[in-house]
């Protein structure tokens, strides 16, 4: 008598069917394609384009230096001397050469002189002659050897005083009095003006695309009335590892005087044309085989996980070039919960929501 009712109890439980799941509550946004105008906006440093190093070309101990870092220099300005004593000492014993050589020219000419006459009348012998001759020759390549060693030691004294042969100005400076240099040693940094460029470290994916911007507008970060129009000169073929940046530079050929090398401005870029592209909140973006994708419901009202070509990456929005057309609904807030067949609650994006938010 105590089984029967046991046996009904069982029976009756066993024909009671599991609940389903509660739809999951999703928001979604409708796709609709609008016109898009690249706009970039970039801070950088005003360099030189054509930089060089000022060095002695013989070596001394440095007694002068006149110039310093951020100095503007003009052609035959004076940087700096070293000591000239030994230099001065060398040309005053070249000159005294050179005297000592043109004497002796002079009296191996008068000798030549006298020994053509007498030959000529008969009073001397051919061997005579010839004896002053190669005396005349002799004195003539003594002195032309003097005056050789008097430029040379004229050279290595003018080398003692370091001049600067352009406009420019100076960068760095590796010299100071009383040091002892040596030939070659790099003494100045020296940056030529002229035409400067503008370098930017500039992210890998603004790189991507085959377009280039025609020019770049340059300003000053001080001074956004001082503008200059450049154009894209080199673009590094490396990647900085520690910041995932690529060095761009632009070139200025005509810069304006305020625009001095170290000056920090603001490189911007707007493209003349246009293109159709969806944005969608960044919320939305999942991962389907290693590539991008959205969730987008069907006409079932089911998510289907679809690849999309994601055209740029903007703040708090995506620009979808392909994958998805106008009118499609895609899944934003909620869509990490979101499984293929799952059932879902639709909850429209409330209008001029950046991320999709609930109403």
């Amino acid at each position: 008598m105590v089984v029967l009712p046991i046996c009904l109890a069982v029976s009756a439980c066993s024909d009671q069917t599991t609940p389903d799941a509660p739809p999951e509550p999703v928001v979604f946004v409708t796709a609709q394609p609008r016109q898009i105008s690249r706009s970039v906006s970039l801070t950088g440093e005003i360099v030189a384009r054509n930089s060089s190093t000022y060095s002695f070309e013989t070596s001394g101990r440095v007694t002068d230096v006149y110039v310093d870092v951020a100095d503007e220099v003009e052609p035959g300005t004076v940087l700096a001397r070293i000591d000239p004593t030994q230099q001065q000492a060398s040309v005053d014993a070249a000159r005294a050469a050179v005297g000592s050589a043109q004497a002796q020219l002079d009296k191996a000419t008068s000798a030549f002189n006298r020994q053509q006459s007498l030959l000529a009348n008969g009073f001397t012998t051919r061997t005579e002659f010839d004896t002053a001759e190669k005396t005349l020759s002799a004195a003539q390549s003594s002195l032309d050897t003097a005056k050789a060693d008097l430029t040379n030691a004229e050279k290595d004294l003018s080398d003692t005083v370091l001049r600067a042969d352009a406009q420019g100005v100076i960068t760095s400076r590796d010299v100071d009095v009383g040091q002892v240099v040596s030939a070659a040693q790099a003494a100045f940094g020296f940056a030529r003006s002229g035409a400067e460029d503008a370098v930017f470290q500039i992210q890998e994916q603004l790189l991507i695309g085959n377009q280039k911007p025609k020019s770049i507008e340059v300003s000053l970060v001080s001074d956004p009335s001082v503008t200059a129009t450049g154009y894209i000169r080199e673009v590094s073929p490396l990647i900085d590892s520690s910041t995932g940046t690529v060095q761009v530079k632009i070139g200025i050929d005509n810069p304006p005087p305020k625009m001095k090398l170290g000056s920090a401005v603001v490189g911007r870029e707007v493209t003349g044309s246009t293109k159709e592209a969806i944005g969608i909140p960044w919320n939305a973006l999942m991962v389907k085989g290693g590539k991008p994708a959205v969730w987008v419901v069907d006409e079932a009202g089911k998510a289907v996980l679809t690849p999309i070509e994601v055209s740029a990456y903007q703040t708090g929005e995506i620009l979808v070039a392909g994958g998805i057309e106008a009118g499609d609904r895609v899944i934003t807030d909620g869509s990490q919960l979101v499984l293929p067949d799952k059932a879902l609650q639709l909850v429209p994006a409330t209008p001029g929501s950046g991320n999709g938010e609930r109403r």
